[in-house]
């Protein structure tokens, strides 16, 4: 299975700079978004969107509940998705070696590198959500690689 902590604490390490940002920068656009709250949610609405279709299951809305609640709702979705990672079971454990740190890595597929558009598109996680079957372990690896890249991205944006 694919070892999932490297997104809860990435997603922890973002969050937690989102609790502490006062109002100001919050409200404050950043390219491709109204503000850096609602570029943290856009991802973590992915994250979640991303954790239900490996548990084969269908999308559903994912609330906005505020610029101060968007570190929350960022590590709620993480976390999901990182239990949803552990939940592949140990055949994915093999695919999980091969894509080494996490991080950088985009395992090559033509999904996309999961950064986000640098000139000022949305940071989303670029997985086709309909092409992952439930509980898939081979895509256990790029999905944990393109998360833990899409949270860099998203922290990069918003710094």
């Amino acid at each position: 299975m694919p070892e999932p902590t490297p997104l809860t604490e990435a997603v922890d390490r973002l969050a937690d700079r989102f609790r502490a940002m006062p109002q100001s920068r919050l409200l404050a656009a950043v390219p491709g978004h109204a503000s850096r709250a609602t570029a943290v949610l856009a991802l973590a609405r992915t994250l979640a969107a991303v954790a239900l279709a490996l548990e084969g299951r269908q999308a559903r809305p994912f609330p906005d509940a505020g610029a101060f609640a968007a570190g929350d709702q960022l590590a709620v979705a993480g976390h999901d998705l990182a239990a949803a990672l552990a939940a592949l079971g140990p055949a994915a454990g093999a695919a999980a070696g091969s894509a080494g740190g996490g991080g950088d890595s985009t395992g090559g597929s033509d999904r996309g590198s999961g950064r986000g558009d640098r000139e000022g598109g949305p940071v989303v996680l670029p997985v086709p959500l309909g092409s992952l079957p439930a509980g898939d372990p081979a895509d256990g690896a790029a999905v944990l690689a393109e998360a833990l890249a899409a949270v860099a991205a998203t922290a990069e944006l918003c710094a």
